[in-house]
């Protein structure tokens, strides 16, 4: 069989590779790493968790880079397109750049049957490793004691907040689930906890294999008011900080934890006060909490579990008032939905509910049997649509001028109103 000639082909090729979509081990992942001898010579900082690991990362790239290191993530999942994934020097490479790592993988894997996420993830990996660069960032995926990116021993983990998701595979309670996630930690290594209230079972694992557990509250600090905030570390301050670029309240938490990272790679990876100032200051993450400005506003966040939706509602209730607010809203079938609904449900007069391209994404009629049985009798029922854009479309040609509109759930739900570039929003009333 000759090899895919394009991304969209070897994507499609590794999607029929292995019977499981996930299939939660390091063996295959691992033999396959081996054999294509990927290794990085550089700094390596892994991010697991169940919420803000996307915006630390970002925060973590955006600093460095302002710093004047070379840098390389690997994020995920990506909202429009897949080279998102892979970012060198804060730009996502061109789809063509990775067609050889693609068939550097096929070569190696010989009759190992490797997930879509697994080959993936080692086709980025490598065109990471190969690159010249100075520092990597890798986020990982589900859990995190048997993701693929946990091949990789990070020199650096920060562990951002923990809750309920994909309980299916981690685990019934945060316990278990942050069992799971302390799976990235290294011996002798510093793991940086973000968590304000991390699970105990975190706390064990690094003390089981003598990681070096950096606790907010304990290793490191922040405080602030409505114009700037500080933090402090184990042996340095940053004052008079202006928040971070990206909106909401978790942010501040998550910036925490980024600057206690390089506090504790200060010795190989050392910033200045500046870089943190201009990184914090110029970072963009698409779809955390995105305000696009408009008639009518437009807010756009893959809050996809109940304790990011919680942080949505915070968010929005903080923006002021709105006559009306229309939610767009399309989910995995397999995700808490009611518990994301009840969060939103007090914010929201009127949804509009969206069919997802995706096998294991809920339909719209799915989402409204859920959303009809909590909702109250004298609310508008919620209409569905094929595809986010037409939800979109819908919510627009009902809103007013000052009204507000939020697109939330799955990615697939915000990359589908993020396709063609970010959205207008002007209503049919509009002056």
């Amino acid at each position: 069989m000759s090899s895919p000639a394009t991304l969209d082909a070897w994507l499609a090729h590794c999607e029929q590779l292995h019977p499981k979509s996930i299939d939660m081990t390091l063996q295959r992942v691992g033999s396959v790493r081996e054999r294509l001898g990927l290794r990085f010579d550089v700094p390596v900082i892994t991010v697991a968790g169940t919420n803000g690991k996307g915006s630390s990362c970002a925060m973590l790239e955006s600093i460095a880079r302002h710093a004047g290191y070379r840098t390389g993530l690997y994020i995920k999942p990506h909202l429009v397109h897949f080279e998102e994934r892979c970012r060198i020097g804060g730009q996502s490479v061109a789809a063509e750049e990775l067609l050889p790592h693609f068939a550097a993988v096929e070569a190696a894997r010989g009759d190992v049957s490797l997930t879509y996420f697994e080959f993936t993830t080692l086709a980025i990996m490598r065109a990471l490793s190969l690159a010249e660069l100075d520092v990597v960032i890798l986020e990982v995926g589900l859990g995190g004691r048997l993701d693929a990116v946990n091949t990789v021993d990070g020199d650096c983990a920060l562990i951002t907040s923990i809750d309920l998701d994909h309980m299916d595979y981690l685990g019934p309670d945060r316990e278990s689930i942050g069992f799971e996630k302390a799976g990235i930690l290294r011996a002798g290594r510093p793991a940086v906890i973000s968590d304000p209230v991390p699970p105990a079972s975190v706390l064990r694992h690094a003390a089981d294999i003598g990681a070096d557990l950096w606790l907010v509250g304990r290793d490191f600090n922040h405080s602030g008011d409505r114009q700037q905030w500080s933090w402090s570390g184990r042996g340095r301050r940053h004052n008079a900080l202006a928040y971070p670029a990206l909106r909401g309240a978790n942010q501040l938490l998550n910036a925490s934890g980024v600057l206690a990272v390089f506090e504790a790679l200060r010795e190989r990876l050392p910033i200045t006060a500046q870089a943190v100032r201009n990184g914090l200051a110029t970072v963009e993450l698409p779809g955390r909490f995105q305000i696009v400005p408009g008639q009518p506003v437009l807010v756009l966040d893959v809050a996809h579990n109940p304790h990011a939706a919680a942080a949505l509602a915070f968010n929005l209730d903080q923006m002021g008032f709105y006559p009306r607010t229309h939610a767009v809203f399309g989910a995995m079938h397999d995700k808490d939905i009611a518990g994301m609904v009840t969060r939103l449900a007090a914010l929201v007069d009127r949804w509009y509910l969206s069919d997802l391209p995706l096998p294991r994404a809920a339909s719209a009629e799915e989402l409204e049997r859920t959303l009809r049985a909590m909702l109250p009798t004298q609310a508008e029922p919620p209409s569905r649509h094929g595809s986010p854009s037409e939800a979109l479309r819908a919510a627009l040609a009902a809103a007013d001028p000052a009204d507000r509109i939020v697109v939330f759930g799955s990615f697939l739900c915000v990359g589908g109103v993020l396709k063609d570039g970010v959205p207008r929003t002007r209503t049919a009333h509009s002056g």
